[in-house]
């Protein structure tokens, strides 16, 4: 098995009086020795036995929930359940993202501020410069026979897309994904979080100031100049709204993608048969977002409310699976197989609710054109032997290197 990149949890704690002994079922976000490179599999198979929602006295204790309907049931239900913290194990604090950790109807200004920029329209506008990013990336790497696909593919080809659409200097893309990977790789440090916190506060309040003496565009100086209700954003709502888009166009779609080719590398099949009929491809997007979803979402229970037998007291954390949900039994059959030909459902990936992801247009058109751009150059190929598979688990899961290799004519 490869090592998850936390330590081993402090010692488990007892759970509250409400919580019976049968919704008790211990499981470390962090560091549970369960999870292997198969990272979303091997979370389905390890809570296969969990309840649907249970208590893991790990990690200061807090709920997991793991079912399709049960996370929908905690996502759309804000009054209950909120973002306004967001940090497992609860910390001093907590860093505060626009419109991530608010609740609605005071998130609903800063998303409708977000729409035009990450809307079926402005993507479909984007597509010719996303596909020449693609493009330079797999033709970088196509005539070598062999890369690590996330270090030269997927690390630098959406990010470039994100520092593009946000008018960020591309010559800083490295700098800037070591300060993403590592504020998520120190989820449970909270001290280190708040070191990181200011260093890419201190970097997007760089970019305000370049902006506001040189506007253009791009996506910063739009939340400048965007209207939120008869007014614009001060400078902290611009930093709020920035540092979240900043850490999901540095990690998620990144993370997504890798995984997605860590699954394609073991099925020549596919391969072949997208390479034949690229009219495939969005369907093989479909069926890799729908199992290798990276965001698990924590919420903060403000209420009393019950699900189920589990009840939920204000001061508990609660976190969803969501790559679980989107392996539902219940919901999907052979919920574990990747289908090229399965009819597209919904599913939890991107969330649901009120705080369903801004950016799941721009991820999907990511995926999907890199996807043609790769079939075209690199048709089939396979995972190298032998190579260890690093990943990361937590709020945010991660996969750090993929070793690829295939034929040069």
């Amino acid at each position: 098995m490869n090592a998850v990149a936390h330590p081993v949890a402090p010692a488990l704690g007892n759970p509250p009086p409400q919580v019976p002994d049968d919704l008790i079922f211990d499981f470390d976000i962090y560091a549970d020795p369960r999870i292997s490179e198969d990272v979303q599999g091997s979370y389905a198979a390890a809570l296969a036995a969990a309840p649907d929602i249970f208590w893991t006295r790990a990690n200061g204790g807090h709920w997991i929930v793991k079912s399709f309907d049960a996370i929908g049931a905690v996502v759309t239900d804000p009054d209950h359940f909120s973002v306004r913290e967001m940090q497992i194990p609860r910390v001093e604090n907590p860093p505060f993202f626009i419109p991530l950790s608010l609740d609605p109807p005071e998130n609903l200004p800063y998303r409708r501020a977000m729409t035009p920029m990450f809307g079926p329209v402005a993507i479909k506008a984007l597509e010719p410069r996303i596909r020449q990013w693609a493009a330079k990336f797999v033709t970088a790497v196509a005539d070598k026979g062999r890369c690590d696909f996330q270090g030269e593919v997927s690390k630098v080809y959406p990010v470039s897309v994100f520092m593009e659409l946000m008018g960020m200097d591309l010559a800083r893309l490295h700098d800037f994904r070591e300060l993403a990977e590592a504020f998520f790789g120190n989820q449970n440090n909270a001290a280190e979080m708040a070191r990181l916190s200011g260093l890419i506060l201190g970097e997007l309040k760089a970019l305000v100031a370049e902006k506001r003496a040189h506007p253009d565009d791009k996506l910063m100086t739009h939340f400048i100049n965007v209207d939120v209700g008869d007014r614009t954003m001060s400078e902290d709502e611009i930093l709020a709204m920035s540092f979240v888009l900043f850490l999901g166009g540095m990690d998620t779609v990144t993370n997504v993608t890798g995984f997605a080719y860590q699954q394609l590398a073991q099925m020549p099949d596919v391969q072949a048969r997208l390479a034949a009929d690229p009219g495939l491809i969005p369907a093989f997007v479909d069926e890799a977002i729908r199992l290798y979803g990276v965001v698990n979402t924590p919420r903060l229970v403000v209420k009393p409310q019950q699900i189920g037998t589990a009840h939920f007291q204000p001061g508990e954390m609660v976190l969803c699976i969501l790559c679980v949900g989107s392996r539902d039994p219940a919901r999907f059959d052979a919920p574990n197989a990747f289908d090229l030909d399965r009819k597209r459902a919904a599913h939890l990936t991107f969330s649901s609710g009120p705080h369903l992801c801004i950016g799941h247009v721009l991820g999907r058109a990511e995926l999907r054109i890199l996807t043609e751009e790769w079939v075209k150059q690199v048709p089939a190929f396979s995972a190298t032997p032998g190579e260890r598979h690093v990943f990361r688990t937590g709020t945010v899961m991660a996969l750090e290197n993929l070793p690829l290799e295939w034929s040069v004519a």
